[in-house]
């Protein structure tokens, strides 16, 4: 089997088995818990720093989607892209991780790919793009047997299109599935081309309580629309197409409600002129 290298095990997160699982088993203990409700969670909102900043809010966010059965397959919307970019698969092979390999549903990606136009990733050609690569560890870990599809989807309203299909074609398939959308929020600082808020902590609680709270907000309403549109003019989203499509095909499998799980940013655990927002959400 063809299969795709990990390229940031070792550096944005660990590369061994032994070391994955430990760090796995740290955030685990300091997991927020989810409402009480008895009600089934169908996929999240989350972010993709390295784990020493996110790490805990991905692995929350993919904790709480564990049910009594462990789905067929685990979509993931993720790549920063452009409105005019393409969309973005490798509709065949596998992906490495420190805990064993992920297989790609191949069915259920050709089916998209003959609906919609694809640029095709292949095992050995194909864009360095964290926020994919870093949620793979995590749903080896809690999803042993799943397989994947992740695409990559550009800010515009054909990413809303593609979500509802995904969960379309894998009822026609037979297959549970659960979605996670991969985004940071705001980039704040020099280093990010922001600083109209100038700096220090009121430029850390401007984020946090107003940019960032817009789009989170729109997320938790479940409006994939009004993302793309928040994030494209305030800059508080770097894959607003990953999220829109990941909230069009939660709200495709039923989800009514969502839960806000961990907001932070950065700043909390580095203190710098530059930082970036991270939210995980449950629907």
């Amino acid at each position: 089997m063809d299969v795709r290298k990990a390229i940031f095990a070792g550096s944005w997160y660990p590369g061994s088995e032994q070391a994955c699982r430990q760090e796995i088993e740290q955030f685990i203990k300091h997991n927020v818990s989810v409402s009480s409700k008895n009600i089934k969670r169908v996929g999240g909102i989350v972010p993709h720093a390295g784990w020493r900043f996110s790490g805990q809010i991905a692995c929350n966010v993919i904790y709480c989607l564990k049910g009594l059965q462990d789905p067929d397959v685990v979509v993931v919307f993720g790549m920063h892209l452009p409105a005019d970019a393409p969309n973005i698969m490798m509709p065949k092979g596998a992906w490495e991780t420190p805990l064993g390999l992920i297989r790609v549903h191949e069915e259920l990606s050709q089916m998209l790919n003959k609906r919609f136009n694809f640029n095709i990733e292949t095992t050995t050609e194909y864009y360095q793009d964290n926020t994919i690569e870093l949620q793979l560890p995590l749903i080896k870990y809690f999803f042993p047997d799943a397989k994947i599809v992740a695409m990559g989807v550009p800010a515009n309203l054909s990413s809303i299109e593609i979500g509802k299909m995904v969960v379309k074609y894998a009822n026609q398939l037979g297959l549970s599935i659960k979605v996670l959308g991969s985004t940071d929020l705001t980039h704040y600082g020099p280093h990010y081309g922001m600083t109209s808020k100038g700096g220090g902590r009121d430029a850390v609680n401007w984020v946090r309580y107003e940019n960032d709270r817009r789009v989170v907000e729109l997320m938790m309403d479940m409006e994939p629309e009004k993302v793309i549109n928040e994030a494209m003019i305030n800059k508080n989203a770097c894959c607003p197409g990953a999220v829109a499509a990941a909230i069009s095909a939660i709200k495709q499998l039923g989800a009514t409600e969502s839960e806000s799980l961990v907001y932070a940013t950065s700043y909390d655990k580095n203190p710098s002129d530059s930082f970036v927002g991270y939210a995980g959400i449950i629907f």
